[in-house]
């Protein structure tokens, strides 16, 4: 299940985007339903017997109905925000499967998680750490931490989705880790549950995560020795998808490489946090050609979306797959430019997209469901798409789109 073309015409499951077009417009945001458990069951599936916990990235798409479906499935949360945790608990996520990380945790977050009854708040800093053991202190609690460790790995990403080495914001480099853990052990109101380590996003291969892991095995054993036992490892999240077409590595191979890293200790519990990897292509972004234009000997084709409701080529200069909702044959080929309405020169899906297009056809943005609608802005007073989740032959708006006087609903004058 998830989206493929049949006779030239897309379909989302087992109805035709073109039907889901013209009953619910465009810009149009739309999930499969079975693509997403079909991949969360991968992840889940791959451990086998191995004790482990599959959190979701919140981050990667915190539609509530997206939440509510890996809910019912078992799926744990990986958050970073009260917000988040706010979303999680609205859908029936259990607190006892949330793990809290981020560099920023305010002390309201911290209150919010603690009395709610989180697994594993992921600690990023000393300061941090003293924050939760006052708070836990103050609220007659025992706040259970991991400390997230910094590898100094790189891996081999974009800059701005790379998080393990020393030079990023995230983490306690690896060779304060030890002092930070023995710290951790006397202070009255800190319960230490694991140890977290999440380098990166869309990772293509598998060395990075082998290298972490390596890593981290080392520092659990030196701290056995010291009497700090650990119920779990936090490996997080980061596995790739293709969004090219070129080959990237499989999940039970990543989770096996998990497996192979953690052999020596069968009892600790793995956690990870994948986000990506689970909704990435359960979702596409259709939108409408609103004008073809020649430029010099350039063409354009201008849309009805753009970087306010996918910002990852602007951002990441991600490259994203456009396809035609309906192919027709007899149109002829050429190479465009495809931009939005946005009044700035970064506003572009995707550059030199071979098409059979003419003005008013839909088009297709493919492995859209991860980091985009949850980073759409209003940027240019532009509205939100409409949000729909399918499930074979059945349809469910999970966001209308806004009205105008949405805009500005908090603001005054």
């Amino acid at each position: 299940m998830g989206f493929s073309f049949k006779n030239n015409q897309l379909y989302a499951e087992n109805i035709p985007v073109a039907k889901l077009v013209e009953d619910y417009g465009t810009p149009l945001y739309v999930y499969s339903q079975n693509k997403l458990i079909d991949n969360f069951n991968a992840f889940n599936h791959a451990f086998g017997q191995r004790k482990h916990l599959v959190c979701f990235a919140v981050k990667a798409n915190s539609n509530l109905a997206i939440l509510n479906r890996l809910a019912e499935m078992g799926a744990g949360f990986d958050i970073v925000s009260a917000g988040e945790l706010a979303r999680v608990l609205k859908v029936g996520g259990e607190a006892k499967k949330i793990v809290f990380s981020g560099v920023g945790k305010t002390v309201k977050e911290i209150e919010m998680a603690l009395i709610v009854g989180i697994r594993c708040f992921n600690v990023e800093s000393e300061q941090e750490l003293r924050r939760i053991n006052q708070i836990a202190t103050k609220l007659r609690r025992r706040a259970p931490i991991s400390l997230r460790i910094n590898p100094d790995i790189d891996a081999q990403t974009h800059p701005y989705i790379s998080t393990g080495l020393r030079e990023n914001k995230f983490g306690i480099e690896i060779n304060e880790a030890f002092d930070l853990y023995q710290c951790a052990s006397i202070l009255p109101a800190i319960e230490i549950v694991g140890i977290d380590c999440h380098i990166g996003s869309q990772i293509t291969s598998l060395e990075p995560f082998k290298q972490s892991a390596e890593k981290i095995a080392i520092l659990i054993e030196r701290l056995q020795k010291q009497g700090i036992y650990l119920q779990h490892v936090d490996f997080g999240g980061g596995l790739g998808i293709s969004y090219d077409g070129r080959a990237v590595p499989t999940i039970r191979d990543y989770v096996q490489t998990l497996i192979q890293a953690m052999q020596d200790y069968p009892n600790i519990e793995i956690v990870i946090e994948p986000g990506r990897a689970i909704c990435g292509d359960a979702g596409i972004l259709v939108m409408q050609v609103e004008y073809l234009k020649k430029q010099g000997s350039k063409y354009f084709a201008i849309v009805n979306t753009g970087m306010h409701q996918m910002i990852r080529p602007a951002l990441y200069q991600a490259q994203m797959r456009i396809q035609e909702v309906n192919l027709n044959l007899t149109q002829p080929a050429q190479h465009y430019d495809i931009v939005g309405p946005i009044c700035e020169s970064s506003d572009f899906l995707a550059k030199n997209c071979e098409l059979r297009i003419k003005q008013g056809d839909f088009l297709a943005m493919f492995d859209a469901g991860a980091y985009g609608s949850v980073m759409t802005s209003n940027y240019n007073s532009q509205l939100a798409a409409t949000e729909i989740i399918v499930n074979n032959q059945e349809i469910k708006v999970i966001k209308h789109r806004p009205r105008v006087d949405d805009l500005w609903r908090e603001e005054v004058f």
